[in-house]
């Protein structure tokens, strides 16, 4: 699954270039043997215009006699094994053994899923994402016809009729500006009329049905549809008018019953809006402003987490990112260097990342994941051994009972819907294999910096981190009394525009007896 992952996408790319390069040299070869062909036809005309011009004087030359039947019975040979040679062999060659790690029809599907995801979060028209005019963008593309034809394809097949007419009608109107293209008009308005109809607006169908017959007055479904949509109007028509009468009726009583108990409409508040909503208001940066007492209370600070003998001369830059969960960011805490080292070690060990089954706590895929990941531990490089102790130095809790260090790449639209780190009570065996206890607390590496989108949001109460290269975000999980912190549901927003690396480190409960002692109720 290439588009899980924008590292093996650059894979992809260097596959491409190389394949270019050889269908450059193929072109060459051809380009030579057309070459000599050209010549040898010139050659040939020259001579033969002179020849039938007086074919008997021509043929007294015992020379032009000679050279007459050389030519037939032994150059017109080779010119025919020139004709036959065959260039394709490096080509084909190349693209045969390409061909086995090229993208599957699943990628494909996937990567366009991803764009409609994408489409729907940032709340971007299908005009917008053609054009390929997105936030941060470096390198403009633009989508073809075929392209947004393509896309709506892909969401007719999920049956989902809202993106189909998005992308057909975009297509379409790509077509109507001129564009050249080989795809034709009559199937796009068809998928097109078809996705309207299905959303329940028979008018419109009709309109574009009328359109589809006007261009092809011999298509097999036109005229049908066309009567069909006809009737189903002049149904409703005349349930309508049935109706009407009955409507006044209701309206009467709903304008008493309004004038009864009018009162003044507040604004929504966000706590009532439901979770993807707030997650997608999170994720375009739409979420709730701490009010100016909460926002008081949070700093930045040079943080030495009660003197730690490791952090005194060199404290770390701790600022706070939100009040309630506490969830603080350390700056410049990971550099340049040991990042490449963590992707350099991760990278060929990437797979599908996985989501803890909540019942049978068995490690599996899930389509609200879309990433891939790899975990290192200390046996892997020294250097893993280093960061996984300035986190201990860091936070003051074990390490030796955390997970290893989990490295993710997001690809196109690479996202993790809202989830808990922690197990809850419904799911005793979340993480019993590890006979660890449960997620008390997590870590958070961001190690790219994003062009557009890719926040971490908590939707419960409104939270957006935003990825910043270098730095890393810690919360706890769990209430000291080991109690749940419900509030800390969160996720990882879709990358619009550019890489998103992260790794994380998941820190239990085992060991930690001393370093946080138990609360003395629940809520501490």
């Amino acid at each position: 699954s290439f588009f899980l992952c924008v590292r093996q996408m650059t894979d992809l790319l260097y596959t491409e270039k190389d394949l270019v390069t050889s269908l450059k040299d193929y072109i060459r070869a051809e380009e030579s043997k057309l070459e000599q062909i050209k010549r040898w036809a010139e050659k040939l005309d020259s001579l033969t215009v002179t020849a039938t011009q007086d074919p008997e004087g021509f043929l007294g030359h015992p020379v032009n006699a000679f050279k007459l039947v050389k030519r037939l019975n032994t150059e017109w040979g080779d010119l025919e094994s020139l004709v036959l040679r065959d260039t394709t062999g490096g080509f084909i060659s190349n693209l045969t053994i390409q061909r086995q790690h090229f993208p599957t029809d699943e990628d494909q599907t996937g990567a366009a899923k991803a764009l409609i995801r994408l489409q729907d979060t940032y709340r971007l028209d299908a005009n917008t994402i053609s054009t390929g005019d997105l936030p941060g963008v470096k390198y403009k593309s633009r989508m073809t016809a075929e392209d947004c034809f393509e896309l709506g394809k892909i969401a007719y097949s999920d049956a989902d009729y809202y993106h189909t007419e998005l992308w057909m009608a975009q297509a379409l109107k790509q077509l109507d500006e001129g564009e050249d293209s080989t795809l034709d008009k009559v199937t796009v308005i068809d998928y097109l009329s078809y996705a309207i109809y299905q959303q329940g607006e028979m008018e419109r169908a009709m309109d574009y049905t009328k359109r589809l017959i006007e261009l092809d007055p011999e298509h097999p479904r036109g005229k049908s549809n066309l009567k069909y949509f006809e009737f189903q109007l002049e149904k409703q028509k005349k349930a309508a008018e049935e109706e009407a009468p009955k409507q006044k009726e209701r309206e009467k009583r709903e304008t008493t019953d309004k004038k009864k108990k009018k009162k003044k409409k507040a604004k929504k508040a966000f706590s009532l809006i439901p979770e993807r909503e707030k997650y997608e208001m999170l994720c375009r940066g739409e979420g709730i402003k701490l009010t100016p007492r909460r926002q008081s209370r949070l700093f930045c600070r040079y943080y030495d987490n009660n003197r730690n003998p490791k952090l005194l001369l060199a404290p770390m830059k701790q600022q706070d990112e939100w009040d309630r969960p506490y969830i603080v960011r350390y700056l410049d805490v990971i550099t340049d260097a040991e990042i490449e080292k963590i992707k350099e070690l991760a990278k060929p060990r990437l797979r599908r990342a996985t989501i803890s089954n909540p019942i049978t706590g068995v490690l599996e895929t899930a389509s609200y994941r879309i990433s891939k990941s790899a975990w290192l531990t200390g046996y892997d490089d020294p250097m893993i051994e280093t960061i996984n102790q300035r986190i201990e130095d860091l936070t003051g809790l074990e390490m030796d009972t955390a997970e290893e260090l989990q490295v993710a790449n997001y690809g196109v639209g690479g996202q993790y819907e809202p989830h808990f780190d922690f197990g809850r009570k419904d799911e005793p065996d979340a993480f019993k294999e590890l006979g660890t206890g449960n997620r008390i607390a997590t870590w958070l590496f961001y190690m790219s910096d994003v062009s557009a989108g890719g926040a971490t949001v908590f939707p419960d109460v409104g939270a957006a981190v935003w990825p910043q290269k270098g730095t890393a975000v810690f919360w706890y999980n769990l209430f000291a009394s080991g109690e749940g912190d419900y509030s800390t549901r969160h996720a990882a927003c879709p990358v619009l525009v550019g890489n998103k690396w992260v790794s994380n480190k998941w820190i239990h409960e085992r060991g930690q007896e001393w370093r946080r002692p138990c609360g003395l109720s629940e809520a501490e």
